[in-house]
């Protein structure tokens, strides 16, 4: 397997998917809008950019499985055996995109067993790119120019840490971890895109007590680790792991650099 020119593939299939959705985006509010079983919203965009990831990945030289938010889930008793699988969230942000806010991304990872290795998030709305490898950093492709991602350094005692959290899904329980904090400040911004603040090093932390699925998580936990950050099950406190029995994520608290 060339991962150097998997991620190349990826991103151009990324690429694709977020113009697909931008095609439809200016007339969001026209758009019927279905509800899944969970009463997450589903939108011609998200089946759009289903269709054009899923097919792309099938067509490359070297083929895996495909978990995605938007096809019939794969049983636990087949999926386990996986060696390496993709998975992929075609919109993530939904409830974003429909707000008309921009904070929507394009998320596919390849998983070696349990934990990814390869990881893009694609921001269609600002054309920003980031990608990271197991081992070889993460790293933003904006205007033509990539940039190597650097979480910032902190220690969890520090005042006004800035802490990213959901613009849609602040609960109770989240604010609580944000109160134990010394005078933060905080951005609430919806999609993937939390993760990729921590990883360019312009916030600190962003905890999540409420439900999140692996697609929603997983390549960007990536980029992150890769930037020298790291993504805490805070059920199991070591890292998330992927491909479990049930695909909905436990909480998780994500930092950037912490040193303490």
């Amino acid at each position: 397997m060339n991962k150097t020119k998997l991620v190349g593939d990826i991103a151009l299939i990324a690429r694709r998917a977020g113009a697909a959705i931008l095609s439809v985006y200016a007339n969001v509010h026209e758009m019927p809008v279905e509800r899944k079983p969970d009463d997450s919203p589903l939108t011609l965009a998200d089946k759009a950019a289903n269709d054009i990831i899923t097919s792309g990945l099938v067509q490359l030289e070297t083929k895996f499985p495909i978990i995605s938010e938007e096809m019939k889930e794969v049983p636990y008793a087949e999926r386990y055996q996986y060696e390496h699988y993709w998975l992929v969230d075609p919109l993530d942000g939904t409830k974003e995109f429909l707000k008309h806010n921009g904070e929507f991304t394009v998320n596919i990872a390849l998983v070696a067993k349990d934990q990814p290795i390869l990881g893009v998030v694609y921001v269609p709305l600002t054309d920003e790119l980031y990608w990271a490898m197991r081992g070889a950093g993460a790293y933003l492709e904006r205007r033509g120019e990539q940039t190597k991602l650097q979480a910032a350094p902190f220690k969890l005692a520090d005042p006004g840490l800035n802490v990213v959290c959901s613009r849609s899904h602040l609960n109770a329980e989240t604010q609580a971890f944000i109160d134990t904090l010394q005078q933060p400040h905080l951005l609430e911004i919806g999609s993937a895109i939390k993760f990729l603040i921590l990883a360019k090093g312009e916030a600190h932390l962003y905890p999540r007590m409420g439900t999140t699925n692996e697609w929603d998580t997983c390549p960007a936990q990536l980029i992150l680790e890769e930037a020298g950050g790291k993504v805490i099950d805070w059920e199991t406190q070591a890292p998330m792991r992927y491909n479990k029995e049930s695909l909905a994520n436990h909480w998780f608290v994500a930092y950037g650099r912490v040193t303490e």
